[in-house]
């Protein structure tokens, strides 16, 4: 069986994740390649794209978002992204597991919870949220109206984890956004959550935007059990490596697999992208320590930055000025790569902005 060494792993990824070079390929079609984007920070998407599309302009994502086209939901792992609408129907209803499971267990709310008949609670906010799109204030007031004698906080929650909710524009739009407002998917689309969503076919999926990959990566990625099964059924249709640690890997026969010294680009990625998050062992990008060093310390980061595939430090904004926090020493090439993709970086970010520093980490 073949065997991948990491920076293997590491090109193979970039390539999926179309951060080896820009592609031509239209913003829709590369939010649903991706298998959705990263959206807890409103414009988070709107830089992982530019960071991957040549050409990239924000409004046309803006567009989709008001269009219906696509969508911000709470999917893999319990957490928001912007994803199609197609796969917010189906990502959804494979995510009900990890909420059931986030509800059962939530420090607050569970208690309030647990026991109850929630069914009278979630269909009263259904048609609530279907007549307008409702703030989260605005859904527990109505809650504890109804419901006097129920913890409406908690009974909002519920709604969060049982129905499917969107966030409907302005929030999410380019230099706009607003305040949280949420109807259901069903009121939103005019479709409801898919019935019997394939669960093989979003691993494979997975596996063509984030492999090769072990099963606890498309685990990790999903929050998903039940998921060796899952590879197992897949076995005969996937192309099948090990890591240097022995470790099995599945992938798509298809997936471009570039050779480990393929030149990588800098590229700045936002606070939460799915490059960095979707692997149980993300030593392919940044090793533990690495992460550790990374995460220490009260500074205000907004993104990580990729330098020869690796991430290699952080970045954040002091006033006007974008300042790269890196952990290795920086040769004069590297230094002046990362400053002009900074610059090009803050011009995206920050039209007026002044000025690209790399400050090293002690």
């Amino acid at each position: 069986m073949t065997v991948l060494i990491e920076r293997a792993l590491n090109r193979a990824t970039l390539a999926r994740q179309l951060l080896l070079e820009r592609s031509t390929t239209g913003v829709f079609d590369a939010v649903e390649h991706l298998v959705g984007l990263q959206a807890q920070v409103p414009h988070n998407p709107y830089l992982a794209l530019w960071s991957r599309l040549e050409g990239f302009e924000p409004e046309e994502l803006s567009q989709l978002l008001d269009n219906r086209r696509v969508v911000r939901i709470v999917v893999m792992r319990g957490t928001l992204h912007l994803v199609s609408a197609e796969d917010a129907l189906v990502l959804r209803a494979l995510a009900q597991p990890v909420l059931d499971q986030e509800m059962a267990r939530h420090g607050e709310f569970a208690a309030s919870l647990r026991g109850r008949d929630l069914a009278p609670a979630m269909a009263f906010a259904r048609g609530l949220l279907a007549e307008a799109p409702r703030t989260g204030g605005e859904l527990r007031a109505a809650m504890a109206e109804r419901f006097p004698e129920e913890d409406a906080a908690a009974f909002a929650f519920a709604c969060r984890n049982l129905l499917g909710l969107v966030q409907v524009p302005p929030r999410g739009l380019w230099r706009r956004s607003g305040i949280v407002r949420s109807t259901t998917v069903e009121a939103w689309l005019g479709r409801p959550l898919a019935a019997a969503p394939s669960i093989d076919d979003v691993v494979v999926r997975y596996l063509a935007a984030f492999g090769p990959a072990t099963v606890a990566d498309v685990a990790t990625w999903s929050r998903l059990t039940g998921l060796r099964e899952v590879l197992e059924r897949l076995r005969p249709r996937l192309a099948v490596f090990r890591d240097e640690r022995g470790r099995e890997l599945f992938d798509v026969p298809d997936g471009p697999r570039p050779d480990p010294d393929t030149p990588a680009p800098v590229r700045f990625l936002p606070e939460y992208d799915n490059l960095l998050l979707s692997h149980a062992d993300r030593s392919r990008f940044l090793s533990d320590d690495e992460r550790r060093q990374l995460s220490a310390g009260t500074r205000a980061v907004k993104g990580s930055v990729l330098h020869d595939g690796r991430g290699i430090g952080t970045w954040r904004m002091d006033g006007d000025a974008l300042v790269v926090d890196h952990l290795v020493p920086l040769a004069k090439r590297a230094a002046a790569a990362i400053e002009a993709e900074g610059r090009r970086a803050l011009a995206f970010l920050e039209p007026a902005g002044s000025d690209v520093r790399l400050v090293a980490l002690p």
